[in-house]
């Protein structure tokens, strides 16, 4: 082939793309861009899908044993509209401590599986709290759960969210 005729063969796929049936829509609003990891205090809830985060703005936390209050207080109306839950038992006295990255949280009652939804919001919550309170990077921060039956762990809270 010359190259005019390159060109030609160029220009007519050109044009057939252009008559393919698809038609232009408009602008569409797709949301606020990403902008990295979020600020402030997330608390997860379960989900059809695992273990979700939602923000809580404006929650002071002065130390780990907060998140726990946050989590017992379970999703708003509007959470729970959108599928959210918290399978955590109420009326359970949690209690957490934490060095150098590494939480240990105390569950008198239960044990906590690896698979169970109930671990994930539990390690994700707490996990949180720990960046916010310790500035302990995200992927440092490990969570032991202790129960009246054994121990459980060490979690990270990526583990529950990358199912």
């Amino acid at each position: 082939m010359t190259r005019p005729g390159t060109a030609t063969v160029c220009c007519l796929l050109a044009v057939a793309a252009t008559g393919c049936g698809i038609r232009p829509t408009g602008v569409t609003d797709g949301g606020s861009a990403p902008s990295g990891i979020s600020q402030g205090m997330r608390v997860y809830f379960a989900s059809d899908s695992g273990p979700r985060g939602v923000s809580r703005p404006g929650a002071g936390l002065h130390d780990l044993n907060g998140a726990f209050k946050l989590l017992l207080a379970g999703p708003t109306p509007d959470e729970r509209a959108a599928g959210l839950a918290n399978l955590l038992p109420r009326g359970e006295a949690f209690s957490a401590t934490s060095r150098q990255g590494k939480v240990t949280v105390n569950v008198p009652g239960q044990y906590f599986g690896p698979q169970d939804q109930s671990t994930g919001q539990l390690v994700c919550t707490i996990a949180r709290a720990e960046v916010l309170l310790h500035g302990t990077r995200p992927d440092k921060v490990q969570v032991t759960i202790v129960g009246a039956d054994g121990r459980a762990g060490p979690y990270q809270c990526q583990q529950f969210l990358s199912r």
